[in-house]
């Protein structure tokens, strides 16, 4: 193949996928009521582990995407460094010694994103690139594999 030709075909390819690289790399966020403060992850963990029940004095609210959400199974590997099961096994035995219920669940980002508008303390969780202008981020995780720094 003349080099010409090899070079356009390499700048046609990475401009058609390009797009996809973008989507490949975005990554899980936590949103949050506004005014909520930016949180690390090892807090957004103990949220979602039941162990942090409020912050600055304010009950929180953390909602889960449904079990068969691939966001949800991102989410618990980012945050939670778990998988569903091991996720499902630790809230059953924290509701059967009464230590309380796992997070309420919702069917989409669009609920996360109303939960987290209309009450106080409240956080969830979404893909960073549908996160609506306006929209409090509180925290990040880790970057995807290969990513840029």
């Amino acid at each position: 193949m003349p080099q010409k030709a090899h070079l356009l075909l390499t700048a046609l390819l990475c401009a058609a996928l390009g797009p996809l690289a973008s989507v490949a790399q975005a990554g899980v966020v936590v949103v949050g009521h506004p005014g909520m403060r930016k949180l690390d992850v090892a807090t957004v963990e103990r949220i979602y582990s039941g162990k942090v029940v409020e912050l600055d004095g304010q009950p929180v609210v953390p909602v889960n995407l449904p079990p068969q959400s691939p966001l949800r199974q991102r989410f618990l590997k980012d945050f939670m460094q778990r998988d569903e099961q091991n996720y499902l096994a630790y809230w059953t035995v924290r509701r059967y010694v009464g230590k309380g219920a796992p997070p309420k669940e919702v069917g989409s980002a669009t609920e996360v994103v109303m939960h987290v508008l209309h009450n106080p303390g409240a956080i969830g969780y979404m893909e960073e690139s549908d996160v609506p202008p306006g929209v409090n981020v509180v925290a990040r995780g880790a970057k995807p594999a290969g990513g840029a720094p």
